[in-house]
């Protein structure tokens, strides 16, 4: 069920913004915390992630550093290919390159994301350097609708089915990108969830 929200509610940067909520983020449960998971295999980090130019520059600003870490140039990084988009910050993406099977800045000695990792090791909050869609996945954005992944709703998702619910998982990063009021009123209309139990 899709829920319109009583004001729409911008991002930090700007963009992207929510006015609408799909109600199955209260639902749907997946294996939240990565990194103590066993059988998946940073399955969602295979594909690379969109991220938007100016959070290229950031990740750009600890090339020296994250070069160290990835083994892998600066300017392997990113796909050349840049796309107007009006909902990412400035209005354009790229998006991670891809290498050996994974995003580039996948930890390959280890677990997770290196960009997380390293943010975390610096005392750095993560959400500077760690894409949006990263951050929000397995929610997203589109069009001003907060809603589940594709990978949620084409059930490839591979941790689908036990932990907690998709809002209850991405909750702490909403509140980052979108605010205090926003939260606010994402958690009344979680208090709805027996309302929106047989859609």
């Amino acid at each position: 069920m899709i829920v319109r929200l009583s004001k729409s509610y911008p991002s930090r940067d700007g963009l992207p913004v929510i006015d609408r909520i799909d109600t199955a983020i209260f639902h749907v449960r997946y294996f939240t915390h990565c990194l103590q998971c066993s059988f998946c295999n940073d399955w969602c980090c295979r594909s690379g992630v969109d991220v938007d130019l100016q959070n290229v520059e950031r990740i750009n600003a600890h090339a020296a550093e994250l070069e160290q870490l990835t083994g892998i140039p600066h300017t392997e990084w990113f796909e050349d290919n840049v796309v107007k988009d009006s909902e990412f910050p400035g209005g354009t993406h790229t998006r991670t390159m891809v290498v050996d099977g994974g995003c580039v800045f996948l930890d390959r000695r280890g677990r997770g994301c290196l960009l997380h990792a390293y943010c975390i090791e610096r005392g750095l909050d993560c959400h500077e350097l760690k894409p949006i869609v990263s951050s929000l996945f397995p929610l997203t954005f589109d069009e001003g609708l907060l809603h589940p992944s594709d990978e949620v709703s084409d059930k490839s998702l591979v941790c689908l089915g036990a932990g907690e619910t998709l809002y209850s998982g991405a909750r702490s990063d909403l509140l980052w990108y979108f605010g205090e009021e926003c939260l606010a009123e994402l958690d009344n209309i979680e208090l709805l969830k027996p309302v929106y139990a047989r859609e």
